[in-house]
């Protein structure tokens, strides 16, 4: 268990690495994932990353941030699911519903991501419209960690990827996850009432 100074300490050397190799558009999506993350999960991250040694240590080989949601080793809100990814929502959103669909497998560029995938952001993105009510909702694939991921970020006045970010309470989360994770009855059609005017019936013959 890192103490909370190692912990500050290493998440600065996390982030001096992400400043100095990530492309710039990339930079603020992948410290916000650092700062986001408590104690716990990040200590899991390095180790999953083998940037410390477990007490357990595996010979398994290296495991991104994503991959360990997916796995369920790292809390997520998750509000959809389908065979090939997961909709989480994100800690650190834009914009409230700011949601990531996570391919369960590591996927390294957009070309690879199934229609699976791109099923699951539309049905989200869909959702996400008739509860929440943005302007618009914009879809940004990113790779972070070597894992190819869609944000899906509703739009409600001028947001974009690179506006300021706000740390989302449990208790919020939990809100919205339960908001948008509802089961939408099917729309019942009124029963069409029989009479003179709708039904042709022949004439009796006498």
């Amino acid at each position: 268990m890192l103490s909370q100074e190692q912990v500050d300490s290493l998440k600065k050397q996390v982030i001096q690495q992400i400043e100095s190799t990530f492309p710039e558009d990339k930079k603020e999506m992948a410290k916000s994932q650092i700062e986001s993350m408590n104690a716990d999960e990040f200590e899991e991250f390095l180790k999953q990353n083998n940037l410390i040694k477990s007490q357990q240590e595996s010979s398994g080989g290296q495991q991104c941030i994503f991959c360990s949601i997916v796995f369920g080793d790292i809390q997520s809100y998750k509000i959809g699911e389908n065979e090939k990814a997961i909709a989480i929502l994100e800690i650190n959103p834009v914009s409230k519903g700011h949601t990531l669909i996570v391919p369960k497998e590591h996927i390294g560029s957009p070309e690879k991501l199934s229609a699976e995938v791109q099923e699951l952001s539309k049905e989200v993105s869909d959702k996400i419209k008739r509860c929440l009510n943005p302007k618009e909702i914009a879809m940004h694939p990113l790779n972070l960690f070597g894992h190819e991921i869609i944000n899906i970020l509703p739009v409600y006045e001028n947001e974009t990827l690179n506006s300021q970010r706000n740390r989302a309470s449990e208790e919020e989360l939990q809100k919205l996850q339960k908001e948008l994770s509802k089961k939408e009855p099917l729309e019942k059609k009124p029963k069409e009432e029989i009479n003179e005017k709708n039904t042709w019936l022949p004439k009796r013959i006498p």
